[in-house]
């Protein structure tokens, strides 16, 4: 099974290319918000037990998320590999993820970071927030305060793969297909080494 972690911050494209390489790939897209919004809309226990959280305005707790997570993983045990998009945000939870493939005798295979620069990713978000309708990308105060979390919070998560050797950094600016062929270029591997197997 070949997991991928695509990793960046808000505005690195990351949705973009998650799409690009799914299909390519044959891979499941795993994106905790997609996961959340079904769980809550199948009014699942964890579904009920999130909305809770959300309603109260607080954080989904890290085990309820992981408990989503497994969910899926035992849904499509079938499945070729996972892209997971948008998680691990933090180090307790980059760990749990860990576990839980272990427990599920898989692991992490790679960690693709998009580098961008942060002038570049204000620029994109508040272009996004002119169509997208989410007003946190109108405001580049909030834009830079989401940078500030991002980097406190979610930056130690790359480390955490690199100590396994498990990082590797693609740059995120360009054309969208330049961006894409990098990508395509570090998990192609993966899938030639399972064709020889």
């Amino acid at each position: 099974m070949v997991n991928i972690i695509l990793f960046g911050p808000p505005g690195s494209g990351k949705g973009t290319q998650s799409e690009k390489l799914v299909s390519k790939f044959g891979l499941v897209h795993l994106s905790t918000g997609n996961l959340l919004r079904q769980e809550i809309a199948d009014k699942t226990p964890l579904g009920l037990e999130a909305k809770n959280f959300i309603d109260k305005g607080q954080l989904v707790p890290d085990e309820v998320v992981i408990g989503m997570i497994d969910t899926c993983l035992e849904k499509h045990n079938e499945a070729k590999g996972f892209l997971f998009d948008g998680f691990p945000r933090t180090v307790a939870q980059a760990e749990a993820l860990d576990k839980l493939l272990s427990l599920r005798k898989t692991a992490i295979s790679k960690v693709l970071a998009l580098d961008v620069s942060e002038e570049e990713l204000v620029h994109r978000l508040l272009e996004r927030g002119k169509t997208s309708g989410r007003t946190d990308d109108t405001d580049e105060g909030v834009i830079r305060r989401r940078f500030q979390v991002y980097r406190n919070e979610t930056e130690p998560v790359a480390s955490h793969y690199a100590k396994a050797h498990k990082l590797e950094h693609i740059k995120g600016e360009g054309s969208v297909d330049d961006i894409f062929e990098a990508l395509s270029g570090r998990i192609t591997p993966f899938f030639l080494a399972k064709v020889e197997d």
